[in-house]
C-alpha cells in the first residue's frame, strides 16, 4: 500500500490566488520529501476557496517544481469538457513529464448548474459519461490506422486514467474497464464500504490493469495536541457549512469553538462527512489510521488536509506519512 496527497488547492481567507498556488507548489515539494505517492488536484469552477480551475495547468506547474512525485487530477470533471481536448492536454504533460502524469476522471460538473453551462455551453441531458471515458482511453492509446481523429499529442502516451467517484456507479464504470477506482470519503463517505466490495467483486482485468486498486480518500488533521488538530480542523467545517449553505468562499481561519460560530446542527452535519478522518495527536491519528486501514483494507490511502495556515498543513501532512509508514505503508 501507498500513501498520496489531494490537494485542493485551498485558497485562505485573507489570501489569494497566488498565494493559493505557492502554497500548492510548496505542499508538493514537501511531499514528495515525505514519500507521497502522488499529487492529486481537483477541477472546481466559480469557487472563491479554490484556486485550481484550470486543473492542468496547474498540474503542469507542480510537476515542473518537483522530480518525482507523480502528479495528477483527482479529478478533472470529464462532463464539462470534450475528451479530446482532456487527451491533448494530459497527453502535452505526458511528453514534457514522462511517465509522473494521472488522469483521474469525475461524473459530476464539480460546479453549480449555471456554471456548468458557461463551460460547455451546449451540455446535453444525457449521460454519456461511459463513452467518454473509452473515447479518452483510445485518443491516449496506440495509434489506430482505421481512426482519422488522434489527439497530438496524446497517442501513444499511456496516461493512467482512474475513476473516481463517491457511489456505485463509479465503482461499477471502473471494474468493467478494468481501470483503478477513487472513492471521495474524504466528503462522501456513505457508500465507502459497499463501493469497494462491488469494486473488487465485479473487477474485469484489462490491459491497463490486472488486478484491482482501490483508492480511498481520508483526511487527516493532525498535530501535537488534539486540541491543535481540532483546532485546525474548525476551518474545513466552517467552510463545509458555508458551502452547504450557498455562501462558498475563502477556506476560513479556524476558531476555537464552533458553536460561537455555527448552529449545532450544521455542526452535527459537518462531522457526518469526517467520518472517515484521523484527527488528533500522534499517536490518536495513528489508531484511528489503522482503523480505517484495518476496516477498508486499501490499495492506496490519499490524504486530505484542509488546513488554513500553511505551516500547520505541512506539519500535518508530515505527521501523517509517518504514521502511515509505521502501519506499513510503502513509500515512494
Amino acid at each position: 500500500m501507498k500513501y498520496s496527497l489531494l490537494d485542493l488547492a485551498p485558497i485562505p481567507e485573507g489570501h489569494s490566488a497566488r498565494d493559493a498556488i505557492a502554497n500548492s507548489v510548496s505542499l508538493a515539494q514537501f511531499a514528495e520529501t515525505q514519500g507521497y505517492n502522488r499529487h492529486w488536484l481537483a477541477e472546481h469552477h466559480n469557487m472563491p476557496g479554490i484556486a485550481s480551475s484550470a486543473t492542468s495547468v496547474l498540474i503542469g506547474h507542480i510537476a515542473g517544481a518537483t522530480s518525482c512525485i507523480r502528479v495528477g487530477s483527482g479529478g478533472v470533471m470529464l462532463p464539462n469538457h470534450a475528451p479530446l481536448v482532456i487527451a491533448e492536454q494530459f497527453g502535452t504533460l505526458a511528453e514534457i513529464y514522462g511517465d509522473r502524469i494521472d488522469l483521474g476522471l469525475g461524473r459530476a460538473p464539480g460546479t453549480d448548474m449555471e456554471t456548468a453551462r458557461a463551460l460547455r455551453r451546449h451540455m446535453s441531458m444525457q449521460d454519456t459519461f461511459p463513452q467518454d471515458v473509452v473515447e479518452l482511453l483510445g485518443f491516449l492509446g496506440p495509434a489506430d490506422p482505421e481512426v482519422r481523429v488522434r489527439a497530438v499529442p496524446g497517442v501513444d502516451t499511456g496516461v493512467p486514467i482512474w475513476i473516481l467517484g463517491s457511489s456505485l456507479y463509479g465503482a461499477q464504470l471502473a471494474a468493467h474497464l478494468g481501470l483503478p477506482y477513487a472513492f471521495a470519503s474524504h466528503f462522501a463517505p456513505e457508500m465507502l464500504e459497499e463501493a469497494g466490495e462491488v469494486y473488487r467483486r465485479t473487477f474485469r482485468p484489462s490491459v491497463y490493469l490486472a488486478k484491482p486498486h482501490f483508492m480511498v480518500a481520508m483526511n487527516v488533521f493532525a498535530a501535537e495536541t488534539e486540541e491543535e488538530a481540532l483546532f485546525a480542523q474548525s476551518s474545513a467545517v466552517l467552510g463545509f457549512a458555508k458551502l452547504r449553505s450557498g455562501m462558498p468562499g475563502p477556506l476560513p481561519k479556524p476558531v476555537e469553538r464552533l458553536e460561537d460560530h455555527l448552529d449545532p446542527s450544521w455542526i452535527a452535519a459537518a462531522q457526518t462527512r469526517f467520518t472517515v478522518s484521523a484527527i488528533g495527536s500522534e499517536e490518536m491519528v495513528k489508531r484511528q489510521l489503522a482503523d480505517l486501514l484495518e476496516r477498508y483494507q486499501p490499495d492506496e490511502v490519499i490524504v486530505n488536509a484542509q488546513i488554513w495556515d500553511h505551516a500547520t498543513r505541512l506539519k500535518s501532512v508530515g505527521i501523517a506519512a509517518k504514521v502511515l509508514r509505521e502501519l506499513g505503508a510503502e513509500a515512494a
